[in-house]
């Protein structure tokens, strides 16, 4: 059997990998949010940020990659193996839906996801399907938002 040639695989895997993500599945391993109901979790007027750096800031990237280890550490939001779920960055990413992936780096996955697509912005989910994490930009400020999920 040959392997996948590189135009049968999805542009959404490409991007992921791009990331420095391994693609495991599609099938999330729990019951987890509808994407559209994870991301108006993260983006509603309501929501307050659990982190903000300011876009002005010279080392934005970097503080954002501080910023978000601390926060998902303490959620947690990648398990013990490395892996967790993730709206594939970028266009059309809401419509793939959930990915399981395994984040072999560990560090500075916002930075990874602005190499590959530009933005910073992206939505990830535990994969208990408890913890959701976003970085979202707001007017002139990075946004890490989090929350816990019942």
């Amino acid at each position: 059997m040959e392997a996948a040639s590189s135009a049968e695989t999805p542009s959404w895997q490409h991007t992921l990998e791009a990331c420095g993500l391994l693609p495991i599945g599609t099938e999330a391993p729990c019951p987890v949010p509808a994407v559209l109901t994870a991301i108006h979790a993260v983006t509603g007027v309501e929501v307050k940020p659990s982190a903000t750096i300011p876009e002005s800031r010279a080392d934005v990237m970097a503080e954002l990659d501080r910023q978000w280890l601390a926060e998902t550490t303490r959620l947690p939001l990648v398990s013990g193996a490395g892996e967790l779920l993730i709206v594939p960055p970028g266009r059309g990413g809401s419509a793939v839906g959930w990915v399981l992936v395994k984040d072999s780096v560990g560090t500075g996955l916002p930075s990874r996801v602005a190499g590959a697509t530009g933005s910073p912005e992206f939505l990830a989910l535990s994969v208990d399907g408890r913890h959701l994490c976003a970085v979202t930009s707001e007017d002139d400020e990075l946004w890490i938002v989090t929350r816990v999920l019942k």
